[in-house]
């Protein structure tokens, strides 16, 4: 089965609101973690988690990237600078960049997200994903791509895949910077 990569754009909202569902995965997260403060989260809900990520995305650049099998949306994998995902940034995080600098610049991105459709997992559309985000970094004029993947799951089914499996990004070429909490380096790609 053949998979296309496209940007999310305001055009394609309504294959993203069809991958995502009425629950917006993720329990309602609409991919709004790492934008929101932790006490903005607890405050919001899955329809205002909704609203943000539609506003967002209608704002533009695109915040990510759908994979299509069968013009149906199959997967999502949130990519852009590190400055538009602010909690990714958060000292307190595996993700917080090496350099304090990285989180401002705009040429320092990161690969934050990713939700698979159910019946997609296991086909290599996360791959296929992280490919297609190297060459839309590059195209837009980033320099380091950065990932904090988990390193072990039990199964494709497993929430903490929501960032990604660290065998995905070594086979692309990332490489290990840091790892503050065990079990999820922090990775990078040099652009």
């Amino acid at each position: 089965m053949s998979t296309t990569i496209a940007p999310l754009t305001p055009e394609r909202w309504p294959d993203f609101e069809d991958l995502f569902g009425k629950q917006g995965a993720c329990y309602g997260c609409w991919c709004t973690h790492f934008r929101l403060a932790p006490a903005e989260r607890r405050a919001s809900d899955k329809e205002r988690n909704k609203d943000l990520i539609k506003a967002r995305i209608e704002a533009g650049p695109p915040p990510g990237l759908l994979a299509f099998e069968d013009d149906k949306a199959v997967g999502w994998m949130q990519i852009g600078p590190r400055a538009d995902v602010p909690e990714w940034n958060n000292q307190g995080r595996g993700s917080a960049p090496v350099d304090p600098a990285d989180a401002g610049d705009p040429n320092v991105w990161a690969i934050s997200c990713f939700f698979i459709r159910v019946k997609a997992r296991g086909r290599g559309v996360t791959h296929r994903l992280v490919e297609g985000g190297i060459a839309f970094a590059r195209e837009n004029g980033a320099r380091l791509l950065d990932a904090c993947p988990i390193d072990l799951s039990r199964d494709s089914r497993s929430i903490g895949l929501f960032v990604g499996s660290s065998r995905v990004f070594e086979k692309a070429g990332f490489e290990r910077l840091v790892e503050r909490k065990p079990g999820r380096p922090l990775m990078r790609l040099v652009l």
